[in-house]
């Protein structure tokens, strides 16, 4: 476990860590529980946790405390061979977006899923679908999603948080797969700024391969003084790409984050409104 980002509730991640003790050895540095400011600790001090995890040849996966922010900093400076040589699991969602930019730069599978505050108060079903994911990774569908432009497309999963994408990208760090399905969430922003990123990344060609798009939730995103609802936004902006667009699938920060391993082949029906993710292909 490490704490590449922000502080937590430490109430939060003891009783994760617990469950994940259960089952497994939980190896952790105690100085992830410390705080620089807005950080757990200073850059240094995250670097190293997380390069000693990335290099530690017996870890089978590398498990996030929480998001919030400070991923970014330390990217360009993870050391990533030893995570080509024996590929780990990296998991969790928010912040660690960052992390999952980085390790789709080297080919690597990542999982798009709760970090350890996320499983303290988790109930038994979302505990079971993280569990299963993480150690019998199996195709996924999702149905009933919301159509916002219709068609059909297959390729790569690829993505996460849609204002860490927005930072990676202005950062050169940024390289989605060809004919990508793009996956996108966000808490916490304003309809207009999601419009600025959308627009940016469109408009500097980041976008311009995806083969389609499937929204995640976009928690407490306000319409703003000028009350135009996020969802317009979204289906505005992404409309205009040109490829099949889904909403509703349920990731994020809301209520429900179902795991979604990244980099896996997956299938998405503007049609019927499903997706599909086979992450038993490869994984």
């Amino acid at each position: 476990m490490v704490a590449p980002s922000s502080p937590f509730d430490r109430t939060l991640v003891r009783a994760g860590m617990g469950w994940l003790g259960r089952r497994y050895r939980v190896r952790f540095d105690p100085s992830l529980f410390s705080r620089t400011g807005f950080l757990a600790g200073d850059d240094a001090r995250r670097l190293g946790e997380l390069n000693a995890a990335l290099a530690d040849s017996e870890a089978r996966a590398i498990v996030a405390a929480r998001g919030g922010y400070g991923l970014a900093r330390i990217a360009p400076s993870l050391e990533l061979g030893p995570l080509v040589q024996h590929p780990k699991w990296l998991v969790g969602f928010s912040d660690v977006t960052a992390l999952h930019v980085e390790a789709a730069r080297v080919g690597v599978m990542s999982l798009h899923a709760h970090n350890v505050a996320g499983l303290g108060p988790g109930d038994a079903s979302a505990r079971d679908a993280w569990l299963n994911a993480l150690e019998r990774p199996a195709p996924t569908t999702f149905e009933r999603l919301t159509v916002y432009r219709a068609g059909e497309a297959e390729g790569p999963l690829a993505g996460g948080n849609l204002t860490v994408l927005f930072m990676a990208h202005a950062a050169g760090r940024l390289r989605l797969p060809r004919g990508a399905i793009l996956l996108l969430e966000d808490v916490s922003e304003t309809s207009y700024r999601i419009d600025r990123m959308l627009t940016a990344l469109s408009q500097s060609g980041a976008l311009a391969d995806l083969s389609g798009v499937v929204l995640g939730e976009f928690t407490d995103c306000s319409p703003g003084r000028y009350a135009v609802p996020t969802s317009e936004v979204l289906s505005e902006r992404l409309g205009l790409l040109g490829v099949p667009v889904l909403a509703g699938l349920p990731v994020g920060h809301g209520r429900h984050n179902a795991p979604l391993v990244l980099g896996a082949p997956a299938r998405l029906s503007a049609r019927d409104g499903t997706l599909t993710v086979d992450a038993a292909r490869d994984a």
